[in-house]
C-alpha cells in the first residue's frame, strides 16, 4: 500500500479540489478518520471541525445510531432504480418531510444535491406556467449576494457580478436581479427595503417564472442576516403579482437557524423548498424539491404529462435511510437549546473581534458565527493558522465563518472561538 506522501503526491498532481487550482500551494490535509466533532489526519493531529464538513454534519461524525441504520440498510440493499420502483426509505422520508414542512407543501421530488435541487425548483416553475397557458414566463428574479449553486440553472441565479460564476455570463439565461436587502435580522423591512422588488415585478412580473430567495440567511454569497419581515412581504408581493416563490433552503435547513426551516422566522411559506445538506446528517449526498398540489397537477396535465427530470440516483435507499435516520436525531435531541447554546456562546466568543481593525462587521444568528474582514483572507497563510491552533476553518473571500455541529460541547467551542480571535489578532501584526 502505498504510503501517505505517495498518496498526497497522486492527489496532487491529479485531483482536483472545490474552487481550487491543481497547482494551488494552499495545502491540503489527509484525513484518517473522524469521530463527534474531532477530525483526525493522518499525522495523528486532531482538528475541531467548525464548519460541519460545509454545514451537513449537524450529529458529528462516526454517530453510532447513523451507522446501524445504514448498515441495516446495506443489508437489503443500497440502491434500487426509481424509475417504475419505489422502496420504504423514500416512502418514509417523505411522509417525514411532509410533516416538518409548512403546509401547502405536499409532493417531494429527490435529487442528488442541493444544487440540482434548485435545477429541479427552476424547472418545475418553467414547466408550470405554460400548463397554465402563460408561455413567456421563463425568468426568475434573484437577490444580489445571492448563491443557489454551481449547476448551470443554479448559477444563472447567482450574482452576476460578484458571485463565482461571472466567467460563464455570456453562456447563462440572463435573470432580474434586485439589491441585497440591508435591513439586518431582528429590523423591520422599510418601504424603500422592499421597492425593489414590487418594482422589477411591476415591470417584469408577465415573463417572470417565479421569485428565488435563500430566507433569512444569505449563504456562500456573503453570511448576511437579513429581516423576517422582508420576506414575509416578499411572499406577499408573490401572491399579489401572481408569481412563484421558490425558498433555497439548503444551507438553513433542519436547524441551523434556530428554526427548523428558516421560512418560519417570517411565518412565509413558499410554493417551492429546496432542502439539503443537513438532511443526511452529512453521511450521504441527498436533497429534496418540495411543491404544492397546485403545481405538480398543473405540471401533470400540461404537455407531455410528466415532469422532465430524473436522475439515476433519485432517492437511493441508503440515503434516504441517512436522511430519516438524522432528521429522528433532531428530533429526540433537545436541539433548540442546543442552537441556543451555541449562538450565546458564538456571541460572547467572536465578541473580541469587534475590536481588530481588519474587522468589518461581526453577526450571529443560531448556530451561525461570521466575522467579516475589510479584505479578502489569504487562504495559503490563514488555513494553516488555524491548522496550528488545532481547528478547522476554511474562509472565504472576506469571511471567516463559523458553522459547528449541534453536538459541540461547550469547551470545544470555546477553542474555536478563540482561535479565531487569537487568528485574526495575529493577522494584524
Amino acid at each position: 500500500m502505498k504510503n501517505i506522501g505517495q498518496l498526497l503526491k497522486t492527489d496532487k498532481d491529479s485531483i482536483w479540489h472545490p474552487y481550487s487550482a491543481m497547482s494551488s500551494d494552499i495545502p491540503i490535509y489527509h484525513v484518517e478518520s473522524a469521530q463527534g466533532v474531532r477530525i483526525r489526519l493522518s499525522n495523528g493531529q486532531e482538528l475541531i471541525d467548525g464548519m460541519s464538513s460545509w454545514w451537513s454534519v449537524i450529529h458529528g461524525y462516526n454517530h453510532p445510531v447513523m451507522n446501524a441504520a445504514l448498515e441495516k440498510q446495506l443489508k437489503s440493499m443500497s440502491h434500487v432504480m426509481f424509475g417504475g420502483l419505489t422502496h420504504t426509505p423514500a416512502i418514509q422520508l417523505t411522509e417525514q418531510l411532509l410533516s416538518i414542512t409548512p403546509e401547502p407543501l405536499e409532493s417531494v421530488f429527490y435529487s442528488d444535491s442541493g444544487s440540482v435541487s434548485v435545477e429541479v425548483a427552476m424547472k418545475m416553475a418553467i414547466q408550470y406556467w405554460p400548463a397554465k397557458g402563460e408561455q413567456q414566463r421563463q425568468r426568475f428574479i434573484s437577490l444580489r449576494s445571492a448563491y443557489h449553486g454551481d449547476t448551470f440553472g443554479a448559477m444563472s441565479v447567482c450574482d452576476p457580478v460578484t458571485g463565482m460564476h461571472s466567467l460563464f455570463s455570456d453562456a447563462m439565461p440572463k435573470q432580474i436581479f434586485i439589491p441585497q436587502p440591508l435591513c439586518r435580522f431582528g429590523s423591520v423591512c422599510s418601504r424603500e427595503d422592499i421597492a425593489p422588488l414590487e418594482q422589477a415585478l411591476t415591470e417584469h412580473g408577465n415573463e417572470v417564472a417565479a421569485l428565488i430567495m435563500e430566507p433569512i440567511v444569505q449563504g456562500a454569497g456573503g453570511m448576511w442576516f437579513y429581516s423576517a419581515d422582508y420576506v414575509k412581504q416578499a411572499r406577499k408581493l408573490c401572491n399579489q403579482y401572481n408569481v412563484l416563490l421558490i425558498f433555497d433552503e439548503v444551507a438553513t435547513g433542519f436547524g441551523r437557524t434556530g428554526k427548523l426551516f428558516a421560512c418560519e422566522h417570517a411565518e412565509a411559506v413558499p410554493d417551492i423548498m429546496c432542502v439539503g445538506k443537513a438532511m443526511t446528517g452529512g453521511y450521504l449526498s441527498l436533497a429534496a424539491t418540495l411543491t404544492t398540489s397546485d403545481i405538480h397537477t398543473t405540471i401533470d396535465s400540461g404537455e407531455p404529462g410528466i415532469f422532465m427530470h430524473g436522475p439515476t440516483f433519485m432517492a437511493n435507499p441508503l440515503a434516504c435511510t441517512a436522511a430519516l435516520t438524522s432528521i429522528n436525531l433532531l428530533h429526540e435531541s433537545n436541539w433548540q437549546q442546543d442552537i441556543y447554546r451555541i449562538q450565546m456562546q458564538l456571541q460572547q466568543g467572536l465578541a473580541p473581534c469587534q475590536d481588530l481593525s481588519h474587522v468589518n462587521d461581526v453577526r450571529i444568528l443560531g448556530a451561525v458565527g461570521v466575522v467579516e474582514m475589510n479584505e479578502p483572507v489569504d487562504m495559503k497563510k490563514i488555513v494553516p493558522m488555524f491548522v496550528k491552533e488545532n481547528v478547522w476553518l476554511r474562509p472565504f473571500g472576506k469571511l471567516i465563518y463559523l458553522m459547528p455541529p449541534y453536538i459541540i460541547s461547550e469547551e470545544d467551542l470555546d477553542l474555536l472561538t478563540s482561535a479565531v480571535v487569537s487568528v485574526i489578532a495575529n493577522l494584524e501584526t
